[in-house]
């Protein structure tokens, strides 16, 4: 019987009549608006938000002018061109795009549109970046969770104004993530403050409606204390069976392959306002909150950006990951704009019989010989003999395996992998996939030719053991727990701390964001040393976070006597 929350969420305090439920309660609300004679009613919308949406709208408030803002940018086409350089030709990965959503809006199409407003009746802007057509007399903005658009564009909708329905999806999404999101998100945190109501449009035909001082509410009490992001899962050709029973997923479903449970930048965070649970982008926090959420010292080192990522993979009675390596940091600055690379960890929750991690070259490796086989297998020719080149190291259940860039990888089959790694998008160069398809049919994205620049060829059998393999030491042993020191390497930026306690351990998170897991034990409690928030229970598995805001803080054992282990992470400052 598994007790791993899947929906957690957060009650918001103050506000039990102040959300709304379901299409008719959320049109009778609207409907308030036009009883006013002379009004401008501003939905502004994230991309990617239905046509129903707007159809509601029009229906609730009958207004006598629509404007639809979306029409004030430039087509299709033109936005294919503007955005090219950041596209790239290659299927996942782009280059950040830095600029603001006014950059793809036709200036004559704007003003246009500005002379629409006579000022008089009841107008209706509508759309993405509506607010800068007018600022309207109340602003109301309907939002979408990142998952949510990414299972969107499996189901056929275009990006923003294309008309790439039949267009891969990881196209799409990168399209989403290196350009559209980027700018969306700029635009959304420019009005957050003046928002008056928020409108939950994530599951089609059930929107929901808050007011924007429950939302902000919610989100600044959700940055002063304990919380967990919504999780989600997917399938993958290497997927496995373990998250079945242990997150309590469909029996039925053929494979779970990954599952982000702590990853602000794809997850939500649902909000319970009164009877109704609003779901809201985890990224609203980061860049609405940020000082509060992360601590001065990281945000000024990173920005409104959440650098810590934690996810699970699984291959439990499936096969292995893809033989990866993430690039280096003046390689990924410089060919995708991106300010930090994706240095990792596979800390291991549960392995089965021949579970284990391939890290790292074997001794003598002949490059030439090493790329020859690769480019030979890539072609058709025989398998790649990773089993030649790459260490295979065993795993067994609380093994902690470091990867920082440039260090070759995967895991392979049978191993539970709670995965620990900063955040920058899919940078991953798969170097070798094992002869097979992606769940889509086609090939999964190979980078050969990156991934060779990015190797670290000294990283060899006896470096990798000696390093990146359970290079554990212990920080305190007494007072009734045992903190250990399990990583990250030197090269990397996040500390990895263990606890194993059968009473309470202490910690403080002011100078900057933790993110756990309770990787043994079936629950524990967070609580307040001063009382600044409720105490919060987390089960088995299940990953949360500890604000800089929420300042110290305790956990113990739910069961009073039972032994858990948890591992933190957090930002080194020195």
């Amino acid at each position: 019987m598994t007790n791993y929350d899947k929906y957690p969420e957060t009650r918001v305090a103050g506000h039990d009549d102040d959300a709304w439920e379901g299409a008719e309660a959320v049109a009778a609300k609207l409907a308030e608006l036009a009883k006013l004679s002379d009004h401008t009613l501003v939905v502004e919308c994230y991309p990617g938000v239905g046509n129903e949406i707007l159809e509601l709208v029009r229906e609730a408030v009958e207004p006598d002018t629509v404007i639809v803002s979306d029409d004030v940018f430039y087509d299709g086409d033109e936005l294919t061109e503007r955005m090219r350089p950041h596209l790239t030709d290659d299927r996942v990965r782009g280059v950040m795009y830095y600029g603001r959503l006014e950059d793809f809006i036709d200036p004559a199409a704007l003003e246009a549109a500005k002379e629409q407003l006579t000022g008089h009746g009841r107008t209706l802007v509508y759309g993405v970046g509506a607010g800068l057509v007018a600022e309207g007399d109340t602003l109301v903005y309907c939002d979408l969770a990142r998952w949510e658009i990414e299972l969107r564009y499996r189901a056929g909708l275009p990006n923003f104004r294309a008309h790439n329905e039949d267009e891969d999806a990881l196209r799409k999404i990168k399209r989403g993530y290196f350009v559209e999101w980027r700018v969306a998100d700029k635009r959304k945190i420019e009005v957050f403050d003046r928002v008056d109501l928020f409108l939950d449009s994530n599951v089609q035909g059930k929107p929901k409606l808050a007011t924007g001082a429950a939302v902000r509410d919610g989100l600044a009490q959700v940055a002063r204390g304990p919380f967990r992001l919504v999780p989600y899962f997917d399938p993958g050709v290497w997927g496995g069976q373990w998250m079945k029973e242990v997150c309590g997923l469909d029996p039925t479903a053929d494979n779970y392959a990954w599952s982000f449970d702590g990853v602000p930048e794809e997850n939500s965070l649902y909000l319970r306002i009164g009877d109704v649970r609003i779901e809201v982008p985890a990224q609203d926090l980061v860049l609405w909150r940020p000082v509060e959420l992360l601590g001065m010292p990281v945000y000024c080192r990173f920005g409104a950006v959440f650098p810590i990522r934690f996810d699970f993979l699984d291959t439990m009675g499936g096969q292995n990951l893809s033989l990866q390596v993430h690039p280096l940091t003046e390689y990924i600055r410089s060919h995708f704009g991106m300010t930090y690379t994706q240095d990792e960890s596979y800390y291991i929750l549960d392995a089965g019989e021949g579970g284990g991690v391939y890290l790292g070259l074997k001794d003598g490796v002949d490059r030439d010989a090493f790329e020859h086989d690769l480019r030979w297998a890539q072609e058709g020719g025989p398998s790649f003999p990773a089993e030649k080149y790459v260490n295979l190291f065993p795993a067994k259940k609380h093994d902690h395996f470091l990867i920082p860039a440039g260090t070759l990888h995967c895991s392979a089959a049978n191993a539970m992998v709670l995965e620990i790694s900063a955040t920058p998008y899919n940078f991953t160069f798969k170097m070798w996939d094992w002869d097979r398809l992606g769940l889509d049919g086609l090939p999964r994205p190979i980078h050969i030719d990156d991934g060779l620049v990015n190797i670290q060829w000294s990283r060899t059998t006896d470096w990798v053991r000696e390093n990146l393999v359970n290079a554990t030491r212990v920080v305190h042993d007494g007072d009734g727990y045992l903190e250990e020191h399990t990583g990250l390497h030197e090269l990397e930026f996040i500390e990895t701390r263990r606890f194993t306690s059968r009473g309470v351990t202490e910690h403080d998170a002011t100078d900057g964001v933790n993110m756990l897991n309770l990787v043994d034990g079936s629950s524990a409690v967070i609580e307040s040393p001063t009382g600044a928030f409720e105490p919060f229970v987390v089960h088995y598995a299940e990953t949360f976070v500890l604000p800089a805001a929420a300042g110290r803080y305790t956990i113990r054992p739910e069961r009073e006597g039972e032994r858990i282990m948890f591992v933190k992470a957090y930002v080194r400052q020195r």
